[in-house]
Parts: structure tokens; sequence; C-alpha cells
């Protein structure tokens, strides 16, 4: 790499492309890892990418992770950061990867939140009584009937869509742009007929995305966002509602009623079972709530 480097933005720019042209990631992706290359930019200062070094990329995560950033989030960027060099490496003839060989600090695992069974049917349960209403219930009975990432349901189309819906069941193209099909329930075919109804009401005359926003373009993730959290606080579900907490609820309800973890790991379109088997844990923590309401012998003695 020359010793004049052209502006980060450049080679921001060009890998970006790269992301969604060669490796077809989504923009919404595409988005996160420029975000998270920006962030480094800021770090570094104005330092030339090709004179950081591995001591001054441990200097950012150890900074990072003194501010509360946690582990997983420290692991993302330091695999953005990754990327981004051996693309540097590949492409435009940088010496080495300072990040090669860096592991951010453990975190505690976490399990995915998910609503209980009555808070998902009120946010699904919307007064469907305006256009942008009837837009959103059929996006939020999507989410929860299909388990569709944000992505992937701002993504689709409303050809073929209309087959999708006769057929009842919808494709849709995931991390990897690997397809995959998953069934449609009766709730979320009634919703989305409604909205196809009054879809040209917003719709440009030739919007091709299956919903679109007030300006009758697709919508955008943050729209679908924004409007989840506000149906949140409206139909009384308390917590940070967002639409991936919709698809933590199908995966976790699924697992609950049929114990298939092939079968949820196949509709979440996971790559690895070990993905989905986190559900797992969130099934054992539900019956072992059922367990301690209903067991005479589960409650502990008070002593008396």
């Amino acid at each position: 790499m020359p010793d004049t480097l052209p502006p980060n933005q450049q080679y921001l720019n060009g890998y970006l492309a790269w992301l969604r042209n060669e490796k077809q990631y989504s923009e919404l992706t595409a988005e996160n890892y420029g975000r998270d290359l920006r962030h480094l930019f800021e770090l570094a200062e104005g330092t030339p990418l090709a004179d950081l070094r591995i001591h001054q990329i441990r200097r950012y995560i150890a900074q990072l992770h003194s501010q509360g950033l946690g582990g997983r989030s420290l692991a993302r960027l330091l695999s953005a950061w990754r990327g981004f060099f051996n693309y540097l490496m590949r492409d435009h003839g940088l010496a080495d990867n300072p990040c090669t060989g860096l592991r951010a600090p453990k975190s505690p695992k976490t399990l995915p939140q998910a609503l209980s069974p009555d808070e998902a049917t009120r946010m699904v349960d919307l007064p469907a009584d305006t256009t942008a209403a009837i837009r959103d219930k059929a996006m939020f009975e999507l989410f929860y009937s299909s388990g569709l990432r944000l992505a992937e349901l701002v993504g689709l189309d409303l050809e073929p869509m209309r087959a999708d819906i006769a057929s009842g069941e919808v494709r849709v193209t995931g991390k990897g742009s690997k397809t995959r099909i998953v069934p449609l329930g009766g709730y979320a075919i009634a919703a989305l007929k409604a909205w196809l109804i009054v879809r040209n009401q917003l719709a440009k005359a030739d919007e091709p995305a299956l919903f679109v926003g007030q300006r009758g373009a697709r919508i955008s993730p943050r729209v679908v966002q924004l409007r989840m959290k506000q149906w949140g606080i409206t139909q009384g579900v308390t917590g940070n509602v967002h639409p991936h907490l919709l698809r933590h609820s199908f995966a976790t309800h699924v697992l609950q009623s049929s114990g298939d973890l092939r079968a949820v790991q196949e509709m979440l379109g996971h790559a690895s079972i070990s993905t989905t088997q986190v559900y797992t844990h969130l099934d054992f923590q539900y019956l072992s709530k059922i367990y301690d309401a209903a067991h005479p012998r589960a409650k502990k003695k008070s002593g008396k």
C-alpha cells in the first residue's frame, strides 16, 4: 500500500460495495459494517490504516471495554475490522492485518428475550383502522407467524408475494443469500390480504416492495423499529419492543408447542443448530415456571 493514502472513506466505500455486490450482504448489514468501521477511524484519530499495529487495536478494544461495551459488541467490532483489513491486504496491498489473533473479552451469555403468548397476541392484535395500522398489523403478524428477520421482511417484494400468500408460505432470502421457505399462519395471511387491498393508497405506482412507508417507497428498517416501539406502548407491552423480539417469541412458542428443534432451525434460517439451541434454555425456563407454580413440592418450605 502506498505511503500516502487516499481518505479512509474511499477504502470504506470500496469495501461496502464489495460486501453488497460480491458477498451479497443486505443493505442493513452493510450499514452496520460501515458504522463499526467509522468507529475504528474515530479511534485511530487520523492514523493511516497502513500504520496501525496490533498493540493499537488492543488498546482501542480495552478503551471501549472500559467504557462499558460488552464482549459480544466488541467481538462484532473486531470481526468487522478484521474483514476490512483482509480486504485491504487482498485488493490494496496492505502488508498485514493488525487484528489477527485478537479476541474480545468474554461476557456472560444472555438469553434472548421473548414475549409471553398473551403479550405477543396484544402486539399483533392491532386496531386496523388506518392504512398505516393495516400495514403494521400485516408486518407484525408476519414477524410472529414466520420468524423473519427485519432485513428479510423489508426486502420482500409484492411479486412473488401474492403467489406465496395464496400457497400459505413465504420465500425469503436470508444471511449469505440463502433462500428458505417458511409457512404463513392463518392470521398472517388474513392481515397480508387486508394490506394488499389498501397498499396502493401509500405505494408509488412502480414500487416493487411489499411494505412501503409514507412516501410510497420501500419501508426502512428504522421506521419498522419505531412503529413497533410505538405500538408496544399503545398495546401495553412493557419493555423494549423490537422486531427481533417477535422473531424470538416465534421460535420460543413453536418450540414449546412442538419440541422440534430442527424444524425451528430451518424456519429461522440458522446455519448451525447450536445457534438455535439457545431457545431450549428459554423453553426450560418456561417449564420451570410452570413446575414451580403447579407442583405441590416445588415451593420451598417457609421454615416455620
